[in-house]
């Protein structure tokens, strides 16, 4: 199997798709490993592999993308669940159920993806307001507070939060509001672009290139970023809203410190 051609990466807006089956699985038939991904998943669910797919799996702290794949022929199949294969490299698993289960996609059927639209549009701007966030706090409270640093994030609507190294107070809640209120005010372009090495190096940001081994990349393949223009840059590959005002009003809920980190909490009303 070819790695899945990840077309939302490159287009966001994208809310269907032609695409073609490569693989259907019964969820019986998955590995152990794969298996564990889906752990809600029932006798009647399958696993559908396409050769491209607009549907995000769930990861970098974004959950994944739900929706339908329809063929010509009328099999339909509801997706409920999306994951990066955990054996094989690249391939992006689609977790479902068959409308009819006499009616079933085969391999090299031509099928149409159709996703969430609301759901999508709700889980960008989540993700692009956690990065808003990270470089609100980045900017105001780097140089104030010890050894710090940007660890993580959770994108998820009832979880979101992004995660840092060093204590940060809670008297710094109404001043890190402020800061997000007035990046998200100034409506910043946020873009998408492919970096490679030098690119990180030429704009000061070496602390941030990923570990290309780890993230199973070729040698002359290009790490996804998403500029917010006058704030950050991330090496991401999530969906995002084109500028931080479409995040919309995104409220501090508290910070909670635990063994040297800091979380600070988010909620988009």
């Amino acid at each position: 199997m070819q790695r899945t051609f990840l077309a939302f990466q490159h287009n966001a807006k994208l809310h269907s798709l032609q695409t073609v089956v490569q693989a259907v699985r019964s969820v019986a038939s998955l590995e152990e490993v794969n298996k564990v991904l889906f752990k809600n998943a029932s006798e009647e669910d399958h696993v559908v592999v396409t050769e491209q797919t607009i549907f995000h799996p769930q990861g970098g702290g974004q959950p994944s993308d739900v929706g339908v794949i329809r063929a010509a022929s009328g099999a339909s199949f509801d997706v409920s669940a999306v994951r990066m294969n955990a054996m094989t490299e690249g391939e992006v698993l689609h977790l479902g159920r068959f409308s009819d289960a006499s009616s079933q996609f085969k391999s090299g059927d031509s099928v149409t993806q159709a996703i969430d639209a609301e759901k999508r549009i709700l889980y960008s701007r989540y993700h692009t307001a956690g990065h808003v966030l990270g470089a609100a706090v980045r900017h105001l409270l780097e140089n104030e507070v010890a050894n710090f640093d940007e660890l993580k994030a959770s994108h998820f609507p009832d979880s979101a939060s992004c995660e840092f190294q060093g204590l940060i107070e809670g008297k710094w809640k109404d001043s890190i509001q402020a800061r997000l209120d007035e990046y998200i005010n100034k409506d910043m372009p946020v873009e998408i672009d492919f970096w490679d090495e030098d690119d990180f190096k030429a704009n000061g940001l070496e602390r941030l290139i990923p570990d290309r081994k780890a993230m199973g990349m070729a040698d002359d393949e290009k790490f996804r970023v998403v500029k917010i223009i006058g704030a950050e840059v991330y090496p991401c590959g999530g969906t995002h809203v084109d500028s931080t005002q479409l995040c919309g009003k995104t409220n501090v809920k508290k910070i909670s410190r635990s063994k040297g980190t800091s979380r600070v909490s988010y909620i988009l009303p």
